[in-house]
């Protein structure tokens, strides 16, 4: 099976932990945000945020534009 393939049966499939909801995932968005920019992992305190943003492509356009915004501010 390829790479492609693997991550299309992922998304088919759902994730295999916690995942959250799109309410909880804008309330922690900016948390997970600047975990990510500081170098942490950011799952460890928020476990499903990633499996939400891979699986929700509103959500994961909030994060892609709120990390462009925090990387732009600082420079």
């Amino acid at each position: 099976m390829s790479g492609a393939e693997r991550d299309l049966v992922g998304r088919l499939l759902g994730p295999a932990g916690p995942e959250v909801s799109c309410e909880t995932c804008f309330e922690l968005l900016d948390r997970y945000v600047e975990a990510e920019l500081a170098g942490m992992d950011p799952e460890a305190p928020m476990p499903g945020m990633r499996a939400h943003l891979d699986g929700c492509p509103a959500c994961r356009e909030d994060h892609d534009s709120l990390l462009d915004l925090v990387r732009g501010e600082r420079g």
